[in-house]
């Protein structure tokens, strides 16, 4: 999980293509504009977000997913 919460773009991109496919050939929406908003806006929705957080011991980087409980933390 850490290393997907690093690549938050490639979380991304997986989930754009994999909603692309699952609104083309599963619910069979014709209209690829619609799809293609529907499957980026979900795939937005649901990736990591980075916040810098200042601390004692200096500035870290925490990423919390809807997916995981804890965030997880980077120095």
């Amino acid at each position: 999980m850490k290393y997907l919460a690093k690549k938050s773009f490639l979380v991304v991109f997986v989930l754009t293509l994999s909603f692309i496919f699952f609104f083309d050939y599963v619910l069979d929406i014709e209209n690829r504009m619609i799809s293609t908003g529907i499957a980026a806006s979900l795939a937005v929705i649901l990736s990591p977000r980075k916040k810098k957080i200042k601390t004692q011991t200096g500035e870290k980087t925490q990423i919390t997913w809807i997916f995981l409980k804890e965030p997880i933390f980077l120095d």
